[in-house]
């Protein structure tokens, strides 16, 4: 702790009373506690604290003392908050979005209650109290000023909902996050609550509307705890070849959407999940004719950097940064410019129904499997393992002026078909859905019935394997189901569980000598 200037960064006299290790900050949090800790996709996430409660949670437990939380996040955090948390067995709910491995496992082994949904609606459901009392908040910020305003880190998350809610307030400081952050954020969270809310007053992506710090009540700020950690900065893998095909069709359907005057010469604010289909995505902007970019999204990663440093993006609005070690260091070394470019905003703010229908944002997020209809799962493997979470998606596709779900045609070396007759859990029906992209084709299903999306998704978008299955399947439930949305119930989901039993999707061929000599 006294290699941490603390004069630097808690400036606040009354509060550097209050700094404390973690170990003694971890005390205010109890058994049975909800808990709304600070992090979004791996960036602005508390590093010590966590850690200290798991220490804390194992010795009570090892005591025949049961110890668990119920965790509230902006989204997914990392190894050190999330997963040291689940390691230790002591998260009993858990929301919204989450991508730790451990937690996953104990989610998928019901020891864990996990409910999913939409990233918009986290911060003011628990303002509604539809979650019960918040107990603790645990917030990273970069530094505390002389009057008690808190300069964010590198994400805003649900951090504002937190501090207002929560009965008491840690704080850790993290002397790694660069000082030159402030000035950087947004926050507006004078919104309100039905039946008088208030309108969100932006009209560009680069419009700023509230105050550049958090705030709380300081009589509730318990802990003060100094850290100098980095966030988890985990490098994306780079575009692959299908990645690279699906950005392709990407670019060359705004091409043609430009053409037919459909959108501006510059497009609309472009929103993209995470991964590396979304920076594949980004870089083939990078490439293309389309000058003074625009972003409004959640997180900020290194493909968007890249297109600001560049001058193809002018603006970004996001509610993190999640960046590689070596964008990170770029975005450092040019801060002083790029906070005038990008902002960071509250969640609830960023993924905002009402912000994405009147900015007409172009949605950009994967999935996990789509079906003959357009229904998407983004969520569940087979149906009943949660991946990671919802996260944002239906925040923007149901209100984007496009929504596009991307994905590989198969997974698991061709032994999943992502293009099945029915999908095995849904989470953006076919009315929110009006492109699929995979490295086969995009199928554009604007204006489409159920059967027309059904064959444009064959033709365009099912991998060589897998599509005389589905046309199969299409021509037999046509000829014998209802002409609205043929399917065959008794085979709709029978993909799935042949994988379950066999490991692949695939009618081998001695099986199907054997259906067909039956039949």
């Amino acid at each position: 702790m006294s290699a941490i200037n603390h004069e630097e960064r808690v400036r606040h006299e009354g509060l550097r009373e209050k700094i404390m290790s973690a170990e003694q900050a971890a005390t205010f949090i109890s058994h049975d506690m909800n808990v709304g800790m600070s992090g979004f996709t791996g960036a602005g996430y508390p590093k010590a604290v966590p850690a200290a409660l798991a220490e804390r949670i194992k010795a009570a437990q090892a005591r025949g003392e049961e110890f668990k939380i119920g965790l509230l996040t902006g989204a997914s955090t990392a190894a050190e908050c999330d997963g040291v948390l689940a390691e230790a067995n002591g998260i009993k709910m858990r929301t919204p979005y989450q991508s730790e491995p451990a937690l996953r496992k104990q989610i998928n082994a019901g020891e864990t209650h996990y409910f999913d949904m939409h990233l918009s609606h986290v911060a003011q459901q628990s303002t509604f109290g539809f979650y019960g009392d918040m107990h603790v908040a645990v917030v990273e910020v970069a530094g505390i000023l002389p009057d008690g305003r808190l300069i964010p880190s590198t994400s805003i998350g649900t951090n504002n909902a937190w501090l207002h809610n929560a009965d008491k307030i840690i704080l850790e400081v993290n002397s790694r996050q660069s000082l030159l952050l402030e000035g950087m954020h947004d926050i507006f969270d004078d919104i309100g609550v039905p039946p008088y809310r208030k309108p969100i007053p932006i009209t560009t992506p680069g419009e700023r509307i509230g105050e550049p710090y958090l705030t709380c009540d300081l009589d509730k700020v318990v802990a003060v705890v100094l850290t100098d950690s980095p966030d988890r900065n985990s490098k994306f893998a780079d575009p692959d070849e299908c990645s690279n095909k699906i950005a392709g069709y990407i670019i060359d359907f705004f091409h043609e959407e430009v053409k037919k005057g459909r959108m501006p010469a510059n497009l609309l604010p472009i929103q993209s999940g995470v991964g590396n289909v979304a920076n594949a995505v980004l870089a083939g902007l990078q490439a293309s004719p389309f000058e003074n970019l625009t972003g409004y999204t959640e997180v900020l990663q290194d493909g968007m950097l890249d297109l600001i440093m560049s001058g193809k993006m002018t603006q970004a609005s996001a509610t993190a940064m999640s960046l590689s070690p070596e964008a990170l260091a770029r975005f450092n070394a040019n801060i002083e410019e790029l906070r005038k470019r990008i902002i960071l905003r509250p969640q609830e703010i960023t993924n905002h129904p009402e912000v994405s229908r009147r900015l007409g944002v172009l949605a950009i997020n994967a999935m996990i499997e789509c079906d003959l209809y357009g229904n998407v799962n983004s969520t569940h493997v087979m149906g009943t393992n949660m991946m990671n979470g919802l996260g944002g998606s239906g925040d923007f596709a149901r209100n984007a002026f496009t929504s596009m779900f991307v994905s590989p045609s198969v997974a698991k070396g061709g032994a999943i078909s992502c293009i099945t007759p029915m999908v095995s859990h849904v989470d953006h029906t076919e009315h929110d859905v009006m492109i699929i992209v995979t490295e086969q084709g995009l199928a554009d299903l604007r204006g489409l019935s159920p059967r027309q999306r059904a064959q444009k998704i064959i033709d365009n978008c099912a991998h060589p394997d897998y599509r005389p299955m589905l046309q199969d399947y299409y021509d037999r439930a046509a000829q014998t189901a209802g002409m609205q949305t043929p399917h065959l119930l008794d085979e709709s989901l029978s993909w799935h569980q042949r994988y379950v039993e066999t490991g692949d999707m695939r009618i081998k061929k001695g099986l199907a000598l054997a259906v067909s000599v039956l039949n």
